[in-house]
């Protein structure tokens, strides 16, 4: 059997971000495959400059890692009851790619945010943006970790049983649609 590629796409540029943590976690529970976290780190989407430089080559190659990708893993912090600007800038210049990156790739959506809550608004916003992109989007279980300052080890492994849980029973769903 060949080894799954996974692709990991956070919505939080810094390398401290607990999002971060939560996309290792969740690949560690993926199980064995090859795992690569996009970096989102693009230009502001403009379209003067996609109609005279063209499309960045990091855009481009974001948009490859998906399209090769077995399955794809999001994790959105909550800003201001919303996505971030920089996952929202990378979801805008991808869909400029050309081809269909996206489409019917097995999408797992969680978050971790500082709220009680653990990000719903965010995970429901990305679960819309990336609609129109037509992935096969896993409805849940939905794995929003609440407090996260609180819910880490000094290893950065998740503490919270719950949202192991949870997070065990998505990537287990996200690793059989893949296999599929």
């Amino acid at each position: 059997m060949t080894t799954l590629n996974l692709v990991g796409l956070c919505g939080s540029l810094r390398a401290a971000s607990t999002n971060r943590l939560l996309l290792a976690e969740a690949a560690r529970r993926f199980g064995a495959a090859e795992y690569t976290e996009i970096d989102i780190r693009f230009p502001l989407f403009d379209q003067d400059m996609q109609d005279g430089s063209g499309i960045p080559e990091e855009v481009t190659r974001a948009a490859d890692q998906i399209a090769q990708a077995d399955a794809v893993i999001v994790a959105t912090p909550e800003y201001n009851k919303g996505i971030s600007g920089a996952l929202k800038n990378a979801l805008d210049w991808i869909s400029r790619t050309g081809g269909t990156p996206w489409r019917d790739k097995p999408v797992a959506l969680m978050s971790a945010a500082s709220g009680a809550a653990g990000g719903p608004r965010s995970q429901a916003m990305t679960r819309l943006c990336l609609t129109a992109f037509r992935p096969l989007l896993l409805p849940g279980p939905e794995v929003m970790v609440g407090n996260t300052s609180t819910k880490w080890d000094d290893e950065g492994r998740l503490t919270d049983p719950v949202a192991i849980k949870l997070l065990d029973e998505l990537m287990a769903d996200l690793r059989r649609a893949a296999e599929r």
